[in-house]
């Protein structure tokens, strides 16, 4: 497989249209995009429109995203377990209930915000981030 060279381009605009979809969310509806949020009020809300329609645009985004990309997108995801993705989500789910957000949340809006409680998840879920990938590069268990 051939390996793209590097370019700030592409995370560059990423991250700005992530930004510029965040804020325009708050501004439009006083919502904060976090996603998990996003899709338990879609699930169960009284109130489902903006959240099925912000919804339909990330699905359709990623299906955009791997048409174009192709095999590249799933790169290395056949080295995983389908029990290793399995624990890996439900402890995602766990986690975003425990720490009432998700990475879009905290990550995204919560800092933006200047939250404490959103400075304290992201540090701990990107520690732990960092130490999963340290252990799986030693050669660990994960």
């Amino acid at each position: 497989m051939e390996v793209a060279p590097f370019s700030l381009v592409e995370p560059l605009a990423g991250g700005a249209l992530i930004g510029l979809a965040a804020g325009l969310l708050r501004l439009g509806t006083g919502h904060i995009a976090g996603i998990s949020g996003i899709l338990r009020l879609g699930v169960r809300g009284p109130d489902r429109g903006w959240q099925v329609a912000f919804l339909a645009g990330l699905l359709l985004a990623g299906l955009a995203a791997a048409a174009q990309a192709g095999p590249r997108l799933a790169a290395g995801l056949e080295k995983a377990s389908l029990t290793a993705l399995v624990v890996g989500g439900l402890l995602v789910g766990i986690g975003t209930g425990l720490g009432n957000g998700c990475t879009s949340g905290h990550g995204i809006c919560g800092l933006a915000r200047f939250s404490k409680r959103s400075l304290a998840a992201v540090a701990v879920f990107m520690g732990m981030a960092f130490l999963t990938v340290l252990i799986r590069r030693l050669g660990g268990w994960l």
